[in-house]
């Protein structure tokens, strides 16, 4: 093949995603360091598919438009450490290539140049032995076939795989901890599998089968205290990407701050994520925030390889949810995560995904938003058509969601649980304390102006405020002056929210209602200073 087309190199990036699906297990197995989401696979497959998306909906006929959604779709999607540096692999690539007419031999070797120097620049510290040196051999590899004389991309591609994989296999040599676990880099291999993709296609293969897993690479260590992985992604940023990684920098390491388009994401281990997304905070508007403990998700693989040959509990639980504390608290009842919720609705795909990704034959699916619920029951069919029995439980807020995640038993029958569920999620009453999108007047509360906070009992506007405890406070009073008691307040706050206000308003609670037991928690939803649950 001389060259391909925009629409070529979209259907390429396509095809080179659903290829590296056959082998996240692989990847995710290679995983030396804990990493939220399911590893190093999962996180470079989601960012992928985050790519994918973007391709379709742009127009395929134009370059320009092909690699705006591989440098845009790549960087909002970008998961964990590897996924931010496929993310700037791939904006380096599209830079290359977005004024071409069309990508032949010259322009590809190009664009994995760009790509590579482009991922070396994003690290601060960059580490040889990582999927950056195998980015490196990539590169090489392509220059080293044009200078060959290679004419096709066929030709470039195949050099540049042969260059990879040598690197790839040196990857032990250079890291330490790689030869203890007696692997190759994760994202190394990942990078790989996605240059094998671009290739299958271009050669017009079909996909493989999944290799089988022997052994994961985390069984060779030790339980130990690794932090946590905190990401974050901001809007209307009002400093420069160097500031902002400057800021960064003292709180950890694995850190990447990188940008485009009005949006900076960063990515960096540390053991205080509360003070490091307040910090970053106030210099834009925070879209999105995660964090994993990852001593904990090491303790939970570890537990998983050593259960693989166990008969798995007869029920599963699958929850959507945002905000890296709710988050955790789902988990810590036995939920697996599908990441979505208010403005970021999940797929009937994700949904399917995480269902499937249960072994136990029976799953109850938590939606905890009334947008995700059809979503839900289409991936609840899907799974029930290849064997599952799948329950969804209706729950329209987190608070549902979480109330009734608390009476689940993984080793009870679903049947069982379900009625016990539904009772404690529809007793359950969820507060939210965000601000108005827009100007409206509303008949309960009268005029509200864009950016005022407001408070949302069980999804409805039921106040507005000058601040967020006001509102939260405003919410209390009206519901516990009706006659059913509520016991207990779980009460989350947002990562753009100071813990300091956070527990004044907590305090201020419990003085004004003393038979409330008030627990509050870091890592609510980010489009909510307060997420309250009164049980």
């Amino acid at each position: 093949m001389d060259s391909c087309s925009s629409r070529s190199v979209a259907d390429a990036f396509r095809f080179a995603a659903d290829w590296f699906g056959v082998f996240v297990e692989e990847v995710n197995a290679l995983n030396v360091y804990p990493v939220p989401d399911g590893d190093t696979g999962t996180n470079m497959h989601l960012t992928l598919q985050s790519v994918r998306r973007e391709l379709d909906l742009c127009d395929t006929e134009k370059m320009s438009e092909v690699a705006r959604a591989l440098a845009y779709g790549s960087l909002l999607g970008a998961r964990g450490n590897s996924g931010v540096i496929l993310s700037q692999l791939l904006k380096g690539f599209a830079e290359a290539v977005k004024n071409k007419d069309a990508v032949g031999p010259e322009v590809l070797a190009a664009a994995l140049q760009d790509g590579s120097q482009a991922a070396y620049r994003a690290v601060m510290k960059p580490v040889e032995g990582t999927i950056l040196t195998v980015a490196r051999g990539v590169a090489e590899g392509a220059k080293e076939a044009l200078e060959g004389g290679a004419e096709t991309i066929e030709g470039v591609l195949a050099k540049a795989l042969e260059r990879g994989r040598e690197l790839l296999a040196q990857t032990p040599e250079m890291l330490p901890v790689l030869k203890t676990a007696g692997v190759v880099d994760a994202g190394g291999m990942g990078y790989v599998h996605l240059i094998e993709g671009l290739q299958g296609y271009v050669l017009g293969e079909e996909l493989p089968e999944p290799p089988k897993i022997e052994r994961h690479a985390q069984e060779a260590f030790e339980e130990e205290e690794y932090g946590y992985c905190t990401e974050f992604l901001m809007e209307d940023v009002n400093e420069p990407i160097e500031k902002i990684r400057e800021l960064v920098k003292p709180f950890g390491d694995s850190l990447l701050v990188v940008g485009a388009e009005g949006f900076v994401k960063g990515h960096i281990h540390t053991n205080e994520p509360d003070a490091l997304l307040a910090a970053v905070a106030r210099h834009g508007r925070m879209k999105r925030t995660k964090v994993e403990d990852m001593s904990e998700q090491h303790s939970e693989i570890l537990s998983a390889v050593g259960a693989a040959d166990e008969a798995p509990p007869p029920t599963g639980l699958v929850a959507v949810a945002s905000g890296w504390g709710i988050i955790k608290a789902f988990r810590g009842l036995g939920a697996r995560i599908v990441a979505g919720g208010q403005t970021q609705n999940p797929s009937v795909q994700d949904i399917y995904d995480a269902v499937k990704s249960v072994a136990s034959p029976n799953v109850i699916v938590l939606p905890n938003n009334k947008n995700v619920i059809m979503a839900a029951e289409k991936a609840a069919e899907l799974a029930t058509q290849e064997g599952k029995k799948v329950y969804v439980l209706p729950t329209r807020t987190l608070g549902q969601g979480l109330a009734a995640a608390v009476l689940f038993s993984a080793d009870s029958e679903a049947e069982s649980l379900l009625q016990e569920m539904k009772e404690a999620a529809d007793h359950a009453v969820t507060l939210e304390v965000t601000r108005a999108s827009r100007d409206a007047d509303i008949e309960e509360v009268g005029a509200v102006q864009e950016g005022q906070v407001i408070g949302l009992k069980d999804g409805k506007l039921a106040v507005a405020a000058a601040s967020s405890a006001e509102a939260l406070l405003n919410m209390l009073k009206l519901t516990l002056d009706d006659e059913e008691e509520y016991e207990i307040l779980t009460l989350f706050y947002s990562p753009a929210l100071d813990k300091e206000e956070a527990e004044k308003a907590a305090a201020k609670i419990s003085e004004e209602h003393p038979q409330l037991e008030v627990e509050l928690h870091p890592g609510g939803p980010d489009l909510y200073d307060f997420l309250a649950v009164l049980e």
